[in-house]
């Protein structure tokens, strides 16, 4: 008999619950456990010290962690674990999760644990997945589909794989829910020869013609550039003039000719849909737009029956990226005017215009209405605003919101690093490229571009080094031709021409046109003639590739006098068809963008303008600036020099911002090329005669105009 004190046996335990309904949707959901038989042990009581320990925590937690969830006080069951997997906002949660799943030792439930997977990897925790992945056993067909789809959402193509084969060893037969995540990441990866085998795969699996494989092997095929083959998986597909359910694979195919640059093979497919759907005009818009035929793409768009946020936001960020960034920004107010309402990519895409051309108050306006509109500053919207400032010249505002941006990618850190790179601030470039490190975050080549850019611009030239050689020794950074660049051009700014040729000659590389241009430039600064000719020959030797190439070779033979030299490397160039950029500057006026050009006499205060540029230059000659005609590198006479000198872009725009903005007001011109000596000169005394800072953004940096002075020292 026991004894009349001895504690009584916990209640034997009632069998759990079955899954909700909403459980039914999970992919193999697994029915309630059966209920314990009498012989059964009985399972023991929740540890005291883990209760103890949850209600702890919940008191001192913020609302994201697991406090904000239902835990109920009885053992967890998989109903109950899988809806707080559920309703889980961040990482911590989803660990604090796993702790009691494995308090509770449910670690052993393939279901629990697919969601686990399922959600780490939505939150892009994949370390977590894979340790989740890892420590459960035995794994299944449903834990690996959530893990490869996992990997495959998040980038992790050659995982992915790796998982897949792993897969095939442990003798689980992959099903219609495996390949299109193997398949994306074999096009990821630009694997050919792989993705036709698991074409092969999918055929001997006989699910060739679920919809779901279809369209991604058609994609697939897409992406690693075999439309053929694409186009073969779509003629085999018996649904595709199915109106109900083939869109996607017509779309897949129409986003597969425009990729191709074949327009008529994508107009063609469209024409023939047994319906268009929003997407479907989206794509071939953008098809038009990716192709340069904007005039096209502004057509199809008006005929849309209906236009949503991604038809506006193809639209704006097609006029961008074809460089009609007045035209991007006037959609995209526009469309905040019909009503409609952008998204993050929208947004981006506008301040990626505002930023190209230089239109800070446009960038304001849409700053603002992120703000007005609670959007919140996201790592890509953080990036976008920083990236505008700092190209627009407000770089205390960049700095700014760069402080008020939590996530921060590399992007964020590089965008911010370049921008005061180019606005000539060395000190605040390198000591955010610390802040950078301490935070955690390695450095990539284009880190160590934006470094070196700010070392150069600010001629430090022994830290640049020691940044060349730590990208090098330190971060295993082999570096491309644009870091050699740098060095170069940064020895031969400082003057020293004889290091900066010893580093040539030491190059592993074969130094191209470019290399050998930058110690021509900086030969020509510093009167060296011996040596820039030198760099000439070097020049002459090289074959030019592109326009640049050619314009600069003429100069360069103009710069020494060569006129013949320069007038046969022109001739040649046009007979190749190769043709000089036009320079162009633009302002922005009470929220208007205008754009000069060279000798413009097309804009309605053209006359204005004329005279006001007069005033100016007779101004500054007073205060003795003199034309530097040397920057116009044709065999012409002196006067007619003065005369081209006259009507460059960025002095007109300067005409115009003196006549049009109230005194004192800091003027701000963009130009795509650099800025030539004489406009250099001119814009000096035309902010101490006007009593006016001017900002002015060339083709390498910012240039603040100040009481006579600039910001690079007059070297640049």
């Amino acid at each position: 008999m026991p004894c009349s004190n001895q504690p009584p046996l916990p209640p034997k335990p009632q069998p759990p619950p079955p899954p909700s309904p909403s459980l039914q949707n999970l992919e193999n959901p697994l029915p309630p456990p059966p209920p314990p038989s009498s012989n059964a042990p009985l399972p023991s009581p929740n540890p005291p010290e883990a209760t103890t320990t949850i209600s702890k925590t919940s008191k001192n937690k913020p609302k994201s962690s697991l406090s904000a969830l239902f835990i109920p006080p009885t053992p967890l069951t998989e109903a109950h674990i899988i809806s707080l997997i559920h309703g889980s906002k961040t990482v911590l949660q989803l660990h604090q999760i796993h702790a009691q799943i494995i308090i509770h030792n449910l670690s052993s439930s393939s279901l629990i644990t697919t969601q686990l997977i399922s959600s780490s990897s939505l939150r892009k925790s994949i370390n977590h997945s894979l340790a989740v992945f890892n420590h459960h056993q035995p794994k299944n067909l449903f834990t690996f589909n959530a893990l490869i789809r996992g990997l495959t959402t998040n980038s992790h193509f050659f995982n992915a794989i790796f998982h897949f084969k792993l897969m095939l060893r442990s003798g689980i037969k992959p099903d219609r829910l495996t390949y299109p995540f193997v398949l994306k990441s074999m096009a990821g990866l630009f694997l050919k020869e792989l993705g036709m085998t698991i074409h092969c795969m999918v055929l001997r699996c006989g699910i060739e013609f679920d919809s779901f494989v279809r369209v991604s092997l058609a994609d697939m095929y897409v992406k690693v550039e075999k439309l053929g083959s694409a186009f073969k998986v779509f003629d085999e597909s018996p649904e595709r003039f199915d109106s109900g359910s083939s869109a996607l694979l017509w779309n897949v195919l129409i986003k597969g000719c425009c990729k191709a640059g074949s327009m008529k093979k994508a107009v063609k497919l469209f024409k023939a849909m047994p319906m268009k759907e929003n997407v479907s005009w989206s794509t071939l818009i953008d098809g038009f737009a990716k192709n340069g035929d904007m005039d096209r793409a502004m057509e199809l768009f008006d005929q849309m029956p209906e236009k949503n946020v991604v038809s506006w936001t193809t639209m704006v960020d097609g006029f961008s990226r074809n460089g009609d960034c007045e035209k991007a920004l006037s959609m995209f107010f526009k469309m905040l005017g019909e009503g409609v309402k952008p998204n993050a990519f929208t947004v981006v895409s506008a301040l990626s215009a505002c930023a190209k051309i230089g239109a800070l108050e446009a960038g304001l306006r849409i700053h603002k209405y992120i703000k007005d509109n609670g959007l919140h500053l996201t790592e890509a919207l953080g990036t976008a605003l920083v990236d505008m400032y700092a190209k627009c010249g407000d770089i205390e505002s960049a700095s700014e919101v760069f402080g008020k941006t939590k996530q921060k990618s590399i992007l964020t850190w590089t965008v911010m690093i370049w921008g005061w790179a180019i606005h000539g601030h060395s000190e605040q470039a390198i000591a955010c490229f610390k802040q950078m490190m301490f935070a955690g975050i390695k450095p990539d080549e284009v880190v160590f571009l934006a470094l070196l850019t700010a070392c150069m611009h600010s001629g430090q030239v022994d830290i640049g080094l020691n940044f060349f050689d730590s990208m090098r020794l330190d971060y295993c950074i082999e570096p491309s031709m644009k870091h050699y660049t740098l060095i170069v051009d940064m020895l031969g700014r400082s003057g020293q021409l004889t290091e900066a040729l010893r580093f040539i000659e030491r190059m592993p590389v074969n130094p191209d046109f470019v290399i050998w241009g930058a110690l021509f430039c900086a030969c020509r600064a510093h009167k060296k003639t011996k040596m820039a000719k030198f760099a000439l020959k070097k020049l002459r030797e090289l074959e030019p590739t592109h326009t640049g190439n050619y314009v600069f070779l003429s100069n360069a033979y103009a710069a020494l006098g060569q006129w013949e030299d320069a007038e046969r490397v022109r001739v040649l160039m046009q007979n190749r068809g190769f043709h000089k950029n036009s320079g162009w500057s633009f302002i922005e006026v009470e929220g208007q963008v205008h754009r000069f050009v060279s000798g413009d006499h097309d804009h309605k205060d053209a006359k204005a303008i004329c005279l006001k540029l007069e005033e100016i230059k007779a101004g500054a000659v007073k205060q003795g600036c003199i034309p530097g005609t040397e920057w116009v590198l044709h065999n012409m006479e002196q006067e007619e020099k003065e005369d081209v000198l006259g009507i460059h872009g960025e002095k007109l725009a300067l005409a115009f911002a003196l006549i049009c903005t109230p005194p004192r007001m800091t003027i701000r011109i963009v130009k795509n090329l650099l800025v030539c000596g004489d406009c250099h000169s001119l814009m000096k005394y035309a902010s101490k005669m006007s009593q006016r800072e001017i900002i002015l953004r060339d083709m390498k940096r910012f240039h603040l105009f100040k009481d006579g002075s600039c910001s690079c020292g007059d070297h640049w």
